[in-house]
């Protein structure tokens, strides 16, 4: 199990490596000049020419890359914003806490909720219990985020004055950015556990279980959602990465200081650095989301852990 940890952090490491020269490439080969787009239009040609010398942009490019690829992965040096002459690293380190905890406690009201809905639908198969069920799912994927968050700041802060419209002055001016995040990943997390067990729940071993005698309660929790975790599990680790990266949206529509909005601002500005660290730190977040995506797998799953096991015996055996 040891090598197969240290097998898929290798290979976080050169994941990190191919965005990091990917994103610096597309943003190199990007129309439009950013020293003057921060001089402004009324920048002369000597003034624009001053200010690419001083970002470095009047260097080739293989020097450029190889001074970003330096700074970054040897010096853990993320340069400074252009626009506000602050180390991105900082920057991100301040913000990572708002997005991390819009992503956090959203993805536990997925998995809560989600899988209740699921194993609602599915235990009522065919009942209009499962099709109230996969109707509440459908309504809530095909709400854009943006338009619910608008509605919600219309109702929940202009009409009724429950909530503050944006901004994180407050404990509950967290509480409609959540509610926005989490909407869509309940409704893919049901519908994936509703198929899921509808996968297992005619399988033999079902059968057996419930002619022992057993509860349908017990044979639901004890049999039927470990077998079928697997692809939940999936879905899972992909909500998370989605809600955290892609939560630029609802960061946007409440103004939360967070990683999304910071790097639609980079990208406004023509931020170079700032666009560069936060497709770093997403790539960086998702590689480890998937790797504990993995490593759930293994708990879920023994076989899958003795597979590794088995493999790492025979290794040392064959030595």
């Amino acid at each position: 199990m040891g090598r197969y940890v240290l097998r898929r952090i290798l290979m976080v490491i050169v994941i990190m490596i191919a965005a990091a020269f990917v994103i610096f490439t597309i943003l190199y080969f990007t129309p439009g000049d950013p020293a003057k787009n921060l001089l402004g239009a009324s920048a002369t040609a000597e003034e624009v020419e001053n200010m690419r010398h001083v970002l470095g942009l009047d260097q080739p490019y293989l020097v450029q890359l190889g001074n970003f690829m330096y700074n970054t992965f040897l010096r853990f040096d993320l340069g400074n914003s252009w626009t506000y002459s602050v180390p991105v690293m900082q920057e991100l380190g301040n913000r990572l806490p708002y997005t991390v905890t819009i992503g956090g406690i959203s993805m536990i009201l997925n998995v809560i909720i989600g899988l209740l809905l699921g194993i609602f639908a599915a235990t009522h198969e065919g009942k209009w219990q499962d099709s109230v069920a996969m109707i509440i799912a459908m309504v809530f994927i095909s709400v854009p985020d943006f338009w619910l968050g608008l509605m919600m700041i219309v109702l929940f802060a202009q009409k009724l004055k429950w909530l503050p419209p944006y901004g994180v002055q407050y404990w509950y001016s967290f509480i409609m950015p959540i509610i926005v995040s989490s909407i869509a990943g309940i409704a893919v997390n049901a519908r994936q556990t509703r198929s899921s067990m509808l996968e297992v729940f005619r399988s033999d071993y079902i059968t057996t279980a419930r002619a022992k005698g057993q509860k349908e309660k017990v044979v639901v929790r004890k049999h039927m959602l470990p077998n079928a975790l697997m692809p939940i599990i999936t879905s899972l680790g992909t909500a998370f990465t989605s809600i955290v990266a892609g939560g630029a949206v609802v960061e946007s529509v409440y103004s939360i200081p967070g990683v999304g909005l910071y790097m639609l601002t980079g990208i406004t500005n023509r931020d170079y650095p700032v666009v560069r660290g936060c497709v770093i730190f997403f790539a960086l977040f998702t590689s480890i989301a998937m790797l504990l995506v993995d490593l759930a797998y293994a708990f879920v799953d023994p076989r899958i852990k003795a597979q590794y096991s088995a493999s790492a015996a025979g290794k040392r055996k064959g030595a």
